[in-house]
């Protein structure tokens, strides 16, 4: 995908504090953006007698900030977290080892997540900071972070690059959601490569699916159940 407006967008320091205050002046919540401020030991204080080391302000030279985003996941397929059991022990009273197993599940629908990540935060480790939240052991380029917006009632989405940075976009699209919002999907590349997935996690799958024909066929059956049944009341 071709980058958006807002990635081909340059801003100097001063250009990015103007845009931090307008974008703060803009939100309703506490979740504002900051320039990165620090300090470090060094130099000599104003008084030599003072055991303490002197400090030193530490200049943000290159215009970093921190800010939140909020990624809403809309993930299609189950994901994979760990699940520890204790295998079983030889000898009474000794415990098993434990070991290490996956399950898998299906992330609530509307599950919102916000993350406080820098300027300089690019699209794969926000993707590796959401699966760390929710514990999710999947391989991380199964999944990829959108662009979303809005225009003349049409819904638009762009995949990320990965060096793409999230707040960065954020700021230069200010908070408007309509205008840009962000999303976690699966990365589809066309047919689903299904080697990228363990045996427990394909077994996961096939139980999942077996599940949901099988509540299906019993939702299908009731239907026509009620309808004979109205036919025959009808007759």
């Amino acid at each position: 995908d071709e980058p958006s407006e807002w990635e081909k967008t340059e801003l100097d320091q001063a250009q990015v504090e103007q845009r931090i205050k307008e974008y703060n002046s803009q939100i309703n919540s506490n979740l504002f953006m900051s320039l990165v401020r620090g300090w470090h030991r060094g130099g000599h204080g104003a008084h030599p007698s003072s055991r303490s080391p002197p400090i030193r302000v530490f200049q943000n030279k290159d215009g970093s900030y921190t800010g939140f985003i909020k990624v809403q996941l809309k993930l299609v397929r189950p994901v994979s977290v760990p699940a520890t059991k204790r295998a079983p022990s030889a000898r009474p009273g000794q415990r098993g080892q434990a070991v290490k197993r996956r399950t898998s599940f299906y992330l609530p629908k509307g599950t919102v997540k916000h993350l406080h990540i820098l300027s300089h935060t690019r699209a794969t480790e926000v993707i590796d900071a959401l699966l760390r939240k929710f514990t999710v052991v999947d391989n991380p380029r199964k999944f990829a972070l959108f662009e979303r917006s809005e225009k003349d009632e049409q819904v638009y989405l762009r995949k990320l690059a990965d060096d793409e940075q999230p707040l960065r976009l954020r700021l230069l699209a200010g908070p408007n959601e309509k205008v840009l919002s962000f999303v976690l999907k699966e990365n589809e590349t066309g047919e689903v490569n299904w080697d990228a997935f363990t045996l427990p996690e394909l077994h996961n799958f096939l139980r999942i699916l077996q599940r949901e024909e099988e509540e299906h066929v019993r939702q299908l059956r009731h239907r026509y159940a009620r309808c004979r049944q109205k036919m025959q009341e009808a007759l």
